[in-house]
């Protein structure tokens, strides 16, 4: 049995859950969200005890994975909608900077142009100053992928560790050219 997919999902007060067949609608104050699954998986709902189970019909490898799966995206999506999803982006070196602009992430990394980037439906963003963008969203899938392309804008470079990088993410740094004396 997944270890994963046999545990039950709490739905917390302020979320609405609809199991339609294979597709599961979930409503709360962050947004609502709807997803359809794979036919190897059973999805139910018990409204008296607040939960959301998964079960899956055979022991068969694919079936198997897709048990763990099911389940945590639906976990995902409890809770995008319960609480919301977020992800901070830093970014360092002299002259690089993030503003908004008609909706859209302007950034000035080094390039002879600025790049904008507009985030998906349901995903929004702020730079509360120009070295910190935070994107939030009630999809977890989305947040990250535009939080994933804007670091792709310019990535951390490792000998000066200049770019764009996650607030907690550790850049590994590299030792530049040494020059010894010719003797």
């Amino acid at each position: 049995m997944s270890r994963i997919g046999k545990l039950p999902v709490t739905v917390p007060a302020n979320v609405k859950v609809a199991v339609n067949g294979l597709t599961v609608k979930v409503e709360g104050p962050k947004g609502t969200l709807e997803q359809t699954f794979l036919p190897v998986v059973k999805v139910d709902f018990d409204a008296g005890a607040k939960q959301v189970k998964v079960t899956r019909g055979n022991d068969e490898r694919f079936s198997r994975a897709a048990h763990g799966l099911t389940r945590a995206l639906i976990a995902n999506m409890i809770q995008g909608v319960a609480t919301g999803y977020e992800k901070k982006l830093k970014i360092e070196g002299i002259g690089y900077q993030a503003r908004s602009d008609k909706g859209a992430v302007v950034l000035t990394v080094g390039y002879s142009n600025p790049i904008s980037l507009k985030p998906p439906a349901g995903v929004t963003f702020e730079v509360p100053d120009p070295t910190t963008i935070i994107v939030k969203g009630a999809d977890k899938q989305k947040v990250g992928q535009f939080a994933a392309e804007i670091r792709a804008a310019r990535k951390p470079e490792p000998y000066k560790g200049k770019g764009v990088r996650y607030e907690n993410e550790v850049v590994r740094r590299k030792e530049g050219k040494s020059f010894a004396s010719g003797g």
